[in-house]
Order: structure tokens, then C-alpha cells, then sequence
């Protein structure tokens, strides 16, 4: 049996000045630039060229920025015959992996990518907050502390040795104490606006809700994994749940890689800037882990075709 491919889609982070520089060439990707510029009201193509990086990581500018090179990538690859069998993304990577598997159209995914990256800054201006990655830590310990701490959650379960806490400043400040004290290998604070997928969050999920819920959701033509709940579902109305809840809800990955290669050993194929979810990846079993920016399309192509 051949080999399953999944492709996924990287989130906030992956960001870096020139990134639009090394995308693929595809048909209308300036017209839904020149959209995403009228709607986010930014000069994304300036910053995503010129930066400096705090205006590219401000997630008003990096979430439609990051949206629209994920979709390019991923539609280059499968307009060059890789043919997923399932599709993920992390975080605002979901929203790409919705796109590409026909649950909304790519304009239709941008203006609820620039309507949630609004409604993330606003609560993030109001409730401040900030965000930290653990490394080396074993993951029950790691929890285990975490619950006893007011003020910080999980957010991002990334791999087994990484996970990102967020919350208040005083609530992660002392949970990097007590996990230092725990066993954690380091603990780095992160360059974030605000508590991202924490309850801290809840005025933009709320908010974002309503959106969603407006919004015309078909089932999906290839299945997809979220974030919240790692299973796969074609459903469109267990999708949007899913989707609504993720602002809010911590990022399993760790999860949604393994449901990536639950059926078999899998090719998962990053499709956007950057290489971050395929080093996530690298020492999972039954994955085999590509990053098509890095390689290239044809060392992609020469990897699926095995």
C-alpha cells in the first residue's frame, strides 16, 4: 500500500521578512493580497518585504500574511499532483487546511482569518498576558504543576519535549519558577502580544463565534484533524464546532501528529514558510517529515512518488 501524505500548515512564528519572496507562483495570489490589504487596512506586502519584525509579528499583519502563503503552498503542491489523503494546521494553520480541503473558499477564510486576528489583538490589548515554552519536561509532571498555578494553562502541546504555557504575567512567571524547580530542561519567555489559547482569550472566541456561525461551511473533500480534538471528520458542523472552540482551546499537536499517522506510516508535507512543524515531527514514528519551502517542490514530488 502507498504510503498516506498529509499536509499541514504552519502557524504564528513562522513568520520572517522576505517570505513572500519564495512563494510559488499562483493564479490570483495578488488579488487576494491586494483583499487581505483592504481588509486587514495594512501595507502587508511592505511589511512582509521590508518588515521591520515587531510590525510582521504583530498577528494583525501575521495572520493574513501567514493564511495566504500557507494556501499558496499547499495549492501549488497539490496542482503538481500530491494528492493528501489528510490535511492539518497549527492554530491559524487550520483555518489554511479548511481552505485547501473546500470547507470555505480562500476569501471567504480570509475575512474570518482578519476578523480573528483583530478580535486576538483587541482581548490581547485589554487582558494582558504573555506566553512561554518548556522544554525537556515530562509532560505529566509539566501539567501537574501547571494546575496548582492560578492564572496559566497549557496552550500549545508541540512535541514531547515542548510545550508552551500561557496566562497572566504573574501566573506564568511563577509557573517558569516551579517547573525550573520541577525538572523543566528551560523555560524561554516568548515575544507574544498576549495570553494566546488560554480562557484569557474568551472575548475573541465569543466574538468569534458569531462569525463562524454566519459563515458558509461545505464538508470537507479531503478529512481534516483539528487542533481541539485530533480526529479526523469531513463534517462541516463538527468542523465549525472544533474551529470555534480554538481560540481558547490549547493546541494539541502532539495529538494531531499522531492522528496524522494512526492509519500507517505517513508523509507529512509542510506547506508554508518555514520548517517549524517539520522538526516538530522529526523523531515521531511512522512520520517522515518534509518541508516544501526548504527542500522544493521537485524534492517533494521525488519524496511522494516512493
Amino acid at each position: 500500500m502507498a504510503q498516506r501524505i498529509a499536509l499541514v500548515f504552519p502557524g504564528q512564528g513562522s513568520q520572517r521578512i522576505g517570505m513572500l519572496d519564495e512563494l510559488p507562483c499562483v493564479d490570483g495570489f495578488s488579488r487576494l493580497l491586494d483583499a487581505a490589504e483592504a481588509l486587514a487596512d495594512t501595507e502587508l506586502r511592505a511589511i512582509a518585504t521590508l518588515g521591520p519584525d515587531s510590525e510582521l509579528a504583530d498577528t494583525r499583519a501575521a495572520q493574513p500574511l501567514l493564511f495566504l502563503a500557507d494556501w499558496c503552498w499547499g495549492t501549488t503542491l497539490i496542482e503538481n499532483g500530491v494528492h493528501p489523503d489528510v490535511v492539518a494546521g497549527h492554530s491559524l494553520g487550520e483555518l489554511a487546511a479548511l481552505a485547501i480541503a473546500g470547507v470555505f473558499s480562500v476569501e471567504a477564510g480570509l475575512e474570518l482569518v482578519v476578523e480573528r486576528s483583530k478580535l486576538m489583538a483587541a482581548t490581547a490589548s485589554s487582558t494582558p498576558g504573555t506566553m512561554a515554552a518548556v522544554l525537556g519536561m515530562q509532560r505529566e509532571v509539566l501539567v501537574a504543576t501547571v494546575e496548582e498555578i492560578d492564572g496559566v494553562w497549557v496552550a500549545n502541546d508541540n512535541s514531547e519535549g515542548q510545550v508552551v504555557i500561557s496566562g497572566t504575567h504573574a501566573g506564568v512567571e511563577k509557573a517558569t519558577e516551579k517547573l525550573a524547580e520541577a525538572g523543566a530542561r528551560k523555560v524561554i519567555p516568548l515575544a507574544v502580544a498576549g495570553p494566546f489559547h488560554s480562557p484569557l482569550m474568551e472575548p475573541a472566541r465569543s466574538a468569534f463565534e458569531q462569525l463562524v456561525r454566519g459563515a458558509d461551511f461545505r464538508d470537507a473533500r479531503i478529512p481534516v484533524v483539528q487542533n481541539t480534538k485530533p480526529q479526523p471528520t469531513t463534517a462541516a458542523e463538527v468542523i465549525r464546532e472544533r474551529l470555534i472552540s480554538q481560540i481558547t482551546a490549547p493546541v494539541l499537536w502532539t495529538e494531531t501528529v499522531a492522528a496524522l499517522a494512526a492509519d500507517g506510516p505517513v508523509t507529512m508535507i509542510e506547506a508554508g514558510p518555514g520548517s517549524v512543524l517539520t522538526g516538530l515531527a522529526k523523531r515521531v514514528e511512522g512520520v517522515v517529515a518534509i518541508s516544501a519551502e526548504s527542500s522544493g517542490i521537485e524534492a517533494v514530488l521525488e519524496e511522494v512518488s516512493h
